[in-house]
């Protein structure tokens, strides 16, 4: 009798602390805009894993590519609201909401990597400030490759680029097509292919990778390495989500988000060279800008720099100023 009674207490405390630990696990969704097969979904996938390893499985994200979870567009709003307790979205989309959204995405403004890891480090604070308002913490942020363009026909100056249906994503691609005298055509990544195939879109800006994912050289013929801003994605966390997790759970995730950001860099680096080999492979003509080109595209740059200084303000100028004293 003693035995039975001892059993089937041991039985119920097993059984309590089974439960104890399912309460004690905490499960995020992570909403994301690209396939699994993407560089930036890839450094993600890691991310989790590397978070689940650190806290061993007591903090569960599932990430959900493809935008299976929310659309492109709809995916910070829903971080903020705590729809989803994590996401990944493309700042510059952002500019209408906040210029410090499109630092990144000022044309000819940086050349290389390594500068546009400095301005990275001046917008910082000012997008930390931002979605800290918004109720959102950012992890990490990762670039794109450079930006270029691609077309059906030869440009070899910006009057070539006249009366094109011009994909764009953000308000600095929105205003570009209007200073060259475009047809700007608002479309998502996840739509392009089908813009192309269906002639809704004939020319746009966008990275090697955005380019190699898409097949691009199956509708278009030309890629102009012109290299005219490296934009990011963000990948944020709902504050109030990231505030109910211990501190020993939090300094996890940040320790993996830190790794991500620095791994992510270094990935779109590699990832900039593979895609341009890939367009090539499909059979696209790789080219570099003539200096016609290069020129006409700088004075829309200044322009557009301009523009976004005078609507940035403070802010704006506090965020270029940084960028030029770290040079």
């Amino acid at each position: 009798m003693k035995r039975r009674i001892f059993c089937a207490t041991a039985t119920l405390l097993a059984g309590i602390g089974i439960a104890g630990h399912a309460m004690a696990q905490t499960k995020w969704d992570f909403a994301t805009a690209y396939g699994p097969g993407n560089f930036h979904s890839k450094n993600n996938e890691l991310f989790v894993k590397d978070v689940d390893a650190a806290t061993g499985g007591k903090l569960k994200i599932t990430p959900h590519f493809g935008a299976s979870l929310f659309k492109m567009p709809e995916i910070k709003r829903a971080v903020q609201t705590g729809n989803a307790q994590m996401g990944e979205f493309f700042l510059v989309s952002f500019q209408n909401e906040s210029q410090i959204f499109g630092a990144d995405g000022l044309p000819f403004l940086v050349s290389n990597y390594d500068e546009a890891y400095r301005l990275y480090q001046a917008q910082k604070p000012a997008l930390q400030k931002l979605l800290d308002k918004q109720g959102q913490v950012l992890l990490y942020s990762v670039a794109w490759p450079p930006q270029g363009i691609y077309t059906k026909k030869p440009v070899n100056s910006a009057a070539d680029l006249k009366g094109m249906k011009w994909r764009v994503y953000s308000p600095t691609t929105a205003r570009i097509g209007e200073l060259i005298g475009a047809q700007p055509v608002t479309v998502q990544e996840a739509e392009l292919s089908q813009a192309l195939a269906t002639g809704v879109v004939d020319g746009l800006i966008t990275s090697s990778a955005t380019g190699a994912d898409n097949k691009l050289f199956e509708s278009l013929k030309y890629y102009y390495n012109v290299q005219a801003w490296i934009p990011k994605n963000a990948v944020t966390v709902s504050k109030k989500a990231f505030g109910a997790l211990d501190k020993s759970t939090q300094e996890a995730v940040l320790k993996a988000a830190a790794a991500a950001e620095q791994r992510g860099w270094k990935e779109s680096r590699e990832v900039d060279a593979r895609s341009i080999a890939a367009l090539k492979q499909g059979g696209m003509q790789v080219e570099q800008p003539s200096a016609q080109l290069k020129a006409d595209l700088g004075k829309i740059g200044a322009t557009v720099i301009k523009e976004w200084t005078d609507k940035a303000g403070t802010d704006g100028q506090a965020i270029l100023d940084g960028y030029k004293a770290g040079k």
